[in-house]
């Protein structure tokens, strides 16, 4: 089965289909959440630590060497957003690789995306110039809405909370508002391409009555394969992109330790084991074999350099009919899903809230 490398998108751009992700960067090979929570004066709540995480996992000893890495090993698809607060320690890795020669940008597809307390109109702009500043790039490839729903704008203060340890959403969001207002920064020259993440399949054909997003990043993985929504991108032709296709196992170990749900190791399933040793892969090259024949692309994320050499090399096996069979009836649907975005309490109170409130 030939799989293309990349998409095409509009105007003939290429967008690889094995991208370097950096959303919680560190993961457990480097970082041990509880030890976070015991090492921090403030409160244990998950919003609290995933803030503290995102501090460490920004520092430049830990993101540029890992970015380097996968320059080496072949990436040029790299994901970030305003919320990860990395975006300065990749736009350093990312220039110190282009140095002076303007045609090894024009190799790379580069993406952050609009934090949800940008979501206004009249804040998009704001966003995104700061994004741009930190990058220290001339140009972005994709710029996408992070979310539907929105945050409160508290300069400086990306995740605001209330006295009450909930977020501090704004109910007011005006999506189409701010998806047209993202649409008019390509006037600028400074952004090539559009698009949306975390969406839901009614959102999403809201948005496209207005321009059709160039691209759709939403979290798919072998226990969520998000197979509506996926069928649905395919038919009005917008491609995806699965963020966390491994299964981000430190956010789901975060969220088990504070709810007692069990979320397991994709990477420690028996059906994927049971492959990976019959195509002497490694579990997480099968779980991205499997992306890419349904027609989806992947942004898996390491600090590990043999792991990431590893999940960029998925072009030289295929998957049997037997075996995508057997994977795919691995989906558990909406139970499946480990990014519902219970580390911003109260957010599914918002009415642009995109998933089934429990």
């Amino acid at each position: 089965m030939s799989i293309p490398e990349s998409f095409v998108l509009s105007g003939g751009d290429l967008m690889p289909r094995i991208g370097f992700g950096t959303w919680q960067m560190r993961e457990l090979e480097v970082l041990d959440w509880a030890e976070v929570a015991r090492d921090r004066e403030s409160s244990r709540d998950l919003l609290s630590e995933a803030r503290a995480h995102f501090e460490l996992m920004a520092s430049s000893d830990v993101l540029e060497p890992a970015v380097a890495a996968a320059l080496e090993a072949g990436y040029r698809h790299f994901d970030s957003a305003r919320v990860y607060e990395n975006e300065a320690a990749l736009g350093r890795a990312l220039n110190r690789w282009i140095g002076n020669d303007p045609n090894k940008r024009k190799e790379l597809f580069v993406v952050t995306k609009l934090p949800p307390g940008g979501n206004r109109p009249d804040l998009v702009a704001e966003y995104f110039n700061a994004s741009m500043h930190d990058l220290g790039l001339d140009y972005l490839d994709l710029y996408l809405l992070h979310t539907p729903f929105a945050f409160e704008h508290v300069p400086g203060d990306l995740h605001p909370m209330n006295p009450d340890g909930t977020i501090r959403a704004d109910l007011t969001t005006d999506l189409i508002g701010v998806w047209k207002a993202i649409l008019k920064l390509k006037d600028s020259g400074r952004v090539r391409h559009v698009g949306v993440s975390n969406v839901n399949e009614e959102q999403l054909q809201r948005l496209c009555a207005v321009e059709k997003p160039a691209c759709l990043q939403v979290e798919v993985h072998m226990l969520c394969q998000q197979k509506a929504l996926i069928a649905a991108a395919n038919k009005l032709g917008i491609p995806v992109v699965a963020y966390s296709p491994l299964g981000s196992k430190a956010l789901a170990d975060a969220l088990a330790t504070k709810t007692g749900r069990e979320y397991p190791n994709l990477l420690q399933l028996p059906a994927v084991l049971k492959i990976a040793q019959a195509h002497n892969k490694t579990p997480a090259q099968v779980l991205l074999r499997h992306l890419l024949q349904s027609g989806v692309a992947a942004i898996p994320k390491s600090t590990h350099p043999e792991r990431i050499k590893q999940n960029i090399s998925v072009w030289d096996f295929e998957l049997s009919d037997e075996e995508m069979s057997e994977l795919g009836a691995l989906d558990r649907g909406e139970q499946g899903r480990i990014c519902d975005f219970s580390f911003f309490p109260g957010i599914e109170k918002h009415p642009e809230f995109p998933f089934k409130k429990s």
